[in-house]
């Protein structure tokens, strides 16, 4: 069921858009599936022809394939993508913290907060195994990485950090398992040394961080 427009400037297409986004990023389209027009139709309730214009711009992203006359799938996932984006993504969110930090402000600082205690809260649920919290956690997450590096005044940069961001965690739905103590631990001591603008003590957790999601994913067996 598509979510409804909620953005008045939103149109359909861009309502389906995030909607099939989503459900590549959330494992609802494996890896390696046929996306069958048709099918794909009905189910998100929009015409062939803006479907294929939809599934074109996820190419972009490298969320789809484009397969000449034979349509369209969902990309594979391979151990290599995975190792280059968490590269990229050490890349883009280090360089991030260190403007973000330099220029952030009080209401920075609160969104800072803010974002950790919804994050905290779904962690804690989840240590406690209440797994219905999976998807509040994967949405917290995001908010929180996000809200520390929100004050680097460059759309470019949070656009490219989102992508990747969005396809690294992808691998941590296929794993199908939450990392556990030692990643609310990394985020509580991240959430410190953001409120102390703690550029380099940052970037080494986020270093640390990245690497042991991969590390992480690997281990679950479910990526070649």
């Amino acid at each position: 069921m598509l979510k409804p427009i909620s953005d008045p400037s939103e149109t359909v297409s861009d309502v389906v858009l995030r909607q099939i986004r989503q459900d590549i990023i959330s494992g609802v389209l494996a890896p390696g599936a046929k996306i069958k027009l048709e099918q794909a139709k009905e189910r998100y309730s929009i015409s062939v022809s803006s479907l294929r214009e939809i599934l074109s711009r996820l190419t972009t992203e490298n969320l789809v394939l484009a397969e000449g006359q034979r349509g369209f799938e969902v990309s594979p996932a391979s151990r290599k993508e995975l190792e280059e984006l968490a590269d990229l993504r050490t890349v883009l969110e280090s360089h991030a913290i260190g403007l973000s930090f330099a220029a952030g402000n009080l209401e920075w600082e609160g969104r800072i907060v803010a974002a950790h205690h919804k994050l905290a809260d779904a962690e804690k649920k989840l240590l406690a195994g209440d797994r219905s919290r999976t998807v509040d956690w994967v949405r917290y997450d995001w908010e929180f990485h996000q809200a520390i590096v929100s004050a680097c005044n460059s759309a470019t940069l949070m656009a490219a950090l989102s992508s990747v961001f969005d396809r690294f965690l992808r691998y941590h739905m296929l794993a199908q398992s939450f990392r556990g103590q030692p990643v609310v631990n990394d985020h509580k001591l991240l959430f410190e040394l953001a409120v102390k603008r703690d550029i380099e003590g940052a970037r080494a957790v986020i270093r640390r961080h990245i690497q042991s999601g991969v590390e992480h994913v690997l281990k679950s067996g479910r990526i070649l």
